[in-house]
């Protein structure tokens, strides 16, 4: 049975949001439903690491949308229902409580789910991640009677919870792997200042410092400093996608991820994938691009609604974030396969830009307060061309 004109949204973050937005914008007419296993709508990730877990956001700053936009767009929204098959030859779509839902197209867009490396103690009930907003919610409770906390993991996500407890009254130790944060993405440079930062927000940063294990959630083992009692530990080592829905039902994937077209179209006839579980080719790129960013997350919805709709779209934005690290701000757009040489320029006061380039060609730009810069990059990236040699 097939729902003849039904688009079927799997997953509870910014894609299948921006996807029904776009559709109905586009002219689509279809019934569509959102099937989350999530126990609330879209919501908003990226403050769960800062002001929400500083309890400078509330719970209404959350959701992407209000209530009435699901009913006034007329979407159907089904929460804590997980979706756990897909007959593709049938075109339904099937939920944990035994629902089904016959589709036209299906949007998948699954997600990924925090990566727990394999040591002893790593998935003990005391240790934390921080994905959902049940995630932030819980991690700021414990944050409310806890004097330390041990982050493993200097990444975005792992540098901006470190600010934010730090900022609570929470005496911070950040675990960097290698010898300054972010330094294999970003490059020393970079990695220096997020350094200098961390450490005036007070958070102490071991680097070259790898977990070994948490022993009853709280004692913290790693090379080469022995032992770290604290009373919160946080898992900051990035994400898995969330693929096994896809290889199941037999459509393409590769290096963990859902083969995509530049118009969000996997193998399978009617359905699309968009967000980090999705490895969808670029158009700009000329090439598969895999991204964990949240803007492009929302492009990549809006692009798979409208393809549902009939309607024209294609990825060619490049590939970007926003942090936000106390008042600091980064912006940063790259294609994120490497570069050869990064230039620093330094602006008045604390603003600088770092230009990324391979083979004299930008291919990245990463700035703190340098608004033009960004702009400039973003368009330099964009058309594959050199740096002007009058900066």
């Amino acid at each position: 049975m097939r729902g003849d004109d039904r688009f079927v949204l799997v997953g509870g973050g910014p894609p299948p949001y921006a996807a029904a937005q776009a559709y109905r914008e586009a002219g689509g007419g279809g019934e569509v439903v959102l099937l989350s296993a999530d126990t609330e709508p879209p919501y908003e990730r990226p403050p769960l690491s800062k002001e929400f877990l500083r309890g400078e956001a509330g719970e209404d700053e959350l959701p992407l949308a209000p209530p009435h936009f699901y009913r006034d767009h007329g979407i159907e929204v089904v929460l804590d229902d997980a979706v756990v098959g897909l007959d593709t030859a049938g075109h339904v779509v099937h939920t944990a409580s035994g629902r089904e839902f016959p589709y036209h197209h299906c949007l998948l867009a699954t997600g990924a789910q925090p990566a727990r490396p394999r040591i002893p103690g790593a998935v003990h009930p005391n240790v934390r991640t921080l994905r959902s907003a049940a995630d932030g919610r819980a991690l700021r409770k414990a944050a409310e009677s806890a004097r330390s906390a041990v982050i493993a993991g200097a990444g975005f996500i792992g540098c901006e919870a470190a600010i934010s407890l730090s900022r609570m009254g929470v005496q911070v130790t950040l675990l960097c792997p290698d010898e300054l944060p972010q330094q294999r993405r970003l490059g020393p440079t970079v990695g220096r200042k997020l350094l200098h930062w961390l450490k005036c927000e007070g958070v102490s940063v071991l680097t070259g410092t790898r977990l070994l294990g948490v022993d009853d959630g709280y004692r913290v083992r790693t090379e080469p400093v022995p032992l770290l009692d604290t009373d919160l530990v946080l898992l900051a080592t990035g994400v898995a996608p969330r693929a096994e829905l896809a290889r199941q039902a037999g459509i393409s994937t590769t290096e963990g991820r859902i083969c995509a077209d530049e118009r969000m179209r996997t193998s399978a006839p009617g359905v699309l994938a968009a967000g980090d579980v999705a490895l969808a080719y670029h158009a700009a790129a000329r090439r598969p691009l895999p991204v964990e960013h949240w803007d492009d997350a929302l492009t990549m919805g809006q692009i798979a609604g409208r393809t549902a709709a009939g309607a024209e779209a294609t990825w060619t934005q490049p590939p970007g974030f926003r942090s936000l690290l106390g008042e600091r701000s980064l912006k940063y757009v790259a294609w994120g396969d490497g570069f050869d040489h990064a230039e620093l320029v330094q602006h008045e006061g604390e603003a600088f830009t770092v230009w990324y380039t391979r083979k004299e060609v930008v291919v990245g730009v990463l700035t703190h307060d340098a608004d033009d810069d960004h702009e400039r990059g973003t368009a330099l990236v964009q058309a594959g061309l050199p740096l002007p040699a009058q900066q």
